[in-house]
């Protein structure tokens, strides 16, 4: 019995990391979308939404099929619910790079040019979700810690996007649009981060049975 849950265990960890680079592409697409003012490949990262969606149907799958013929306890059940709560987090994300994409149009061309720190926003996200995957897979609790501490990362260049892009909007009022949009783009990029946080924190919950926010 233990061969076979482990051997279920290791196909669980090969769909979890195919999800979370499913995720980290429908990241990229979005955003390379937003810099390029490419209207095709934000079309992209919709279509790795559906993508991410069958992936969390057939995760859940495996992990109820887990549940019912193992009916493990201890640190093996953790990790099982762990994985539950995983990729409805990773559902999110891909959800949110959709949404981003599908702003882009709305910019006619325009690329955000003026908010260098939406790419950094984008890079440290997308490092968050492989990171916290990898920490999910290899138990891993300093690299928890890791991706805990660049969520801070996230939200100082939201900050200081939204500062700049209030500046932009008292200079020039036709902008205003323009701007909000870019805002949206970078909450969006913000949540993302929040996502890969709460996934290093159930990573912590498999390792330890508490969230890394209460040790």
């Amino acid at each position: 019995m233990r061969n076979l849950f482990d051997s279920q265990l290791n196909t669980l960890h090969r769909k979890l990391i195919e999800m979370g680079s499913a995720c980290e592409t429908a990241i990229d697409l979005a955003v390379k979308a937003l810099l390029e003012g490419n209207a095709d490949i934000a079309h992209e990262a919709a279509s790795h939404d559906r993508e991410i969606d069958q992936m969390e149907r057939d995760i859940e799958a495996i992990c109820l099929k887990m549940l019912l013929q193992q009916q493990p306890v201890a640190r093996d059940l953790r990790q099982i619910s762990a994985a539950m709560k995983i990729i409805t987090d990773m559902e999110r994300i891909g959800d949110q790079a959709e949404d981003i994409g599908e702003i882009v149009p709305f910019l006619n061309g325009r690329t955000g040019v003026e908010c260098e720190d939406i790419r950094l926003m984008a890079e440290t996200a997308q490092q968050m979700v492989r990171s916290s995957i990898d920490a999910y897979v290899n138990q891993d609790m300093a690299l928890v810690k890791k991706v805990i501490s660049m969520d801070d990362i996230v939200d100082d260049a939201f900050d200081r996007t939204r500062e700049t892009l209030i500046h932009m909007i008292s200079c020039n009022r036709e902008d205003g649009q323009y701007c909000l949009d870019l805002l949206m783009i970078a909450k969006y990029l913000e949540r993302i981060g929040d996502h890969a946080t709460n996934i290093a924190e159930w990573v912590a919950f498999s390792i330890t049975g508490q969230h890394a926010k209460e040790e």
